[in-house]
């Protein structure tokens, strides 16, 4: 079984910076052709450097929420390599709330920029993949590989993250959808549900509130945070074709955790 992308050519968001840089790395180091999007244009800069503008990385700043911005990096993609084969939906936020202040407009925030942006980016992206299938007129051959990016969130009621937890559910629905719905087509979707990763979002998180660390470490079986390497890791078994029968499903990369959870022993 190989797990081998080398030579395909993928989109990725949020790939300036914590699992969505790391997945996009990882995909570059292991032979594929990359486009890095983001909104955070200087961060792109700094983390691509010369190599922004030519060989397997590239660079797309761009809002995503603006259908727009979406068509835009579709066609620098396929300019830039002809065509896409992946689509990594890394591009998150998680923001904490009141679910009791009706001014807190939280939850509108989270469903625009984790899962609206992610179902119609994944809409545009499929349509291409069709169409190079039917190009490629190779019977059977497999089309395309979308991966979303969730959270054992999806799974836990906590008062503050439901916002966050509300948009990670739906993605885990819309991969589970968009799976059967493009599955004539030959063209899987998964999810990665993840839980303590060392992403941005979490280091800042920790700086407010150091003793969270121990915490979350005791309520993980393998003790500890995970880097975003292990993500980006899952994502390329699940953008590969090593995983050429897998699709609709919600892969948990969390030490443990959620079977933790499911024992009633957790202790966060």
């Amino acid at each position: 079984m190989s797990f081998s992308i080398a030579g395909k050519s993928a989109i990725v968001t949020g790939a300036a910076n914590g699992v969505g840089l790391a997945i996009a790395r990882r995909f570059v180091d292991e032979g594929a052709n990359v486009m890095f999007a983001d909104r955070d244009e200087a961060r792109l800069e700094d983390e691509l450097g010369a190599a922004a503008g030519e060989g397997a990385a590239r660079m797309f700043p761009c809002d995503l929420r603006e259908r727009l911005a979406q068509a835009n990096l579709l066609s620098a993609t396929i300019d830039a390599f002809d065509r896409v084969d992946i689509l990594v939906n890394a591009s998150r936020q998680v923001v904490l709330s009141d679910p009791l202040d009706r001014a807190d407009r939280s939850i509108d925030a989270m469903l625009e920029q984790n899962l609206l942006s992610a179902f119609r980016l994944s809409q545009l992206v499929a349509g291409r993949m069709i169409r190079q299938s039917e190009a490629d007129g190779e019977e059977g051959a497999p089309a395309g590989a979308i991966v979303n990016l969730s959270s054992i969130a999806a799974q836990r009621s906590r008062p503050d993250l439901l916002a966050y937890s509300v948009a990670c559910a739906g993605i885990d629905q819309m991969t589970r959808s968009l799976a059967l719905a493009l599955a004539p087509h030959r063209i899987r979707v998964n999810a990665i549900a993840f839980g303590s990763v060392m992403s941005e979002s979490l280091k800042g998180i920790l700086r407010d509130d150091p003793p969270l660390r121990d915490r979350i470490t005791e309520a993980t079986p393998l003790g500890r945070i995970a880097a975003p390497g292990a993500v980006a890791e899952a994502a390329q078994f699940l953008a590969s074709d090593g995983a050429s029968f897998v699709t609709g499903e919600v892969l948990r990369v969390d030490g443990g955790r959620s079977v933790l959870d499911a024992s009633g022993t957790s202790a966060c």
